[in-house]
């Protein structure tokens, strides 16, 4: 199945870092975050990926086209008959990955209606973000997704806390500190989809609408929406603080999404 990932968007929020890169480049470690985000879906075998250029594209475009030149240690034979040797192998090595321009102006419904024709004959297929990561069964989502027989699966998530969590005995002494705690109630849409075609009736051909908006709440009211709950770790870079949290859990070796 086709892994489709959205990766046009201005990301305002975290502007240190993308008023120079589209905000899937952003890295965690050496790697960009949609680097991160490839692999989870590549270690349940899905490795063919389709992605919504528009910000800064061209930086995607140019790490891709390079992918070798970036990750490898190389001999350059200079002169008349240059030559490049790549010394080592890696584990992307059968992925295939198509760049699509979306427009940077687009919003994720324009985005995903442009996509369509890269499908082939695939009736279902995967959808996420360029910018969140998380210990997701995607085989677990996706055998959901086929059990109820819907046109969407959501993956739903418990939201990060916005603040430090605190547990205070009765002297008001701190007896627990956790950054950002995902909190235990409640539920958001953490991207992760599974899709069947036919959501592609909803989205209206040529206009700019949010699949989240109009497509996805007419969808709902027709009852073609399923939650799949994920209770394990999920996390979105929005912020510059989200971006130095997760570069420390992955410099910490305490990265849960790291199921490879």
């Amino acid at each position: 199945m086709k892994v489709i990932i959205l990766c046009g968007g201005l990301g305002t929020r975290l502007r240190e870092e993308t008023e120079f890169r589209p905000k899937p480049m952003v890295p965690i470690g050496d790697r960009p975050i949609l680097w991160h985000i490839m692999k989870i879906y590549a270690h349940y075998g899905h490795k063919e990926f389709i992605l919504c250029l528009g910000y800064k594209g061209e930086i995607i475009r140019e790490y891709f086209r390079n992918y070798h030149w970036n990750t490898s240690n190389t001999t350059l034979n200079l002169g008349s008959k240059p030559k490049i040797q790549y010394h080592d192998h890696h584990h992307e090595e059968d992925w295939k990955v198509t760049l699509v321009e979306t427009g940077p102006d687009s919003l994720t419904g324009k985005r995903l209606r442009q996509i369509e024709p890269f499908l082939g004959r695939d009736q279902e297929f995967f959808l996420t973000y360029g910018d969140g990561v998380g210990n997701v069964d995607i085989q677990a989502a996706f055998r959901f997704h086929k059990k109820h027989r819907r046109l969407v699966t959501l993956t739903a998530v418990h939201p990060p806390g916005r603040f430090g969590e605190i547990k205070m005995n009765l002297k008001n002494r701190v007896e627990q500190f956790n950054e950002k705690p995902q909190t235990e109630a409640g539920w958001i849409n953490g991207g992760f989809f599974v899709l069947s075609r036919g959501v592609f009736r909803y989205i209206p051909a040529g206009e700019n609408v949010l699949f989240e908006q109009q497509p996805l709440k007419r969808m709902t009211g027709e009852g073609q929406v399923m939650a799949y709950a994920h209770d394990g770790f999920w996390q979105p870079m929005d912020t510059y603080r989200e971006f130095e949290m997760l570069n420390r859990m992955w410099s910490e070796g305490k990265a849960p999404w790291k199921i490879w």
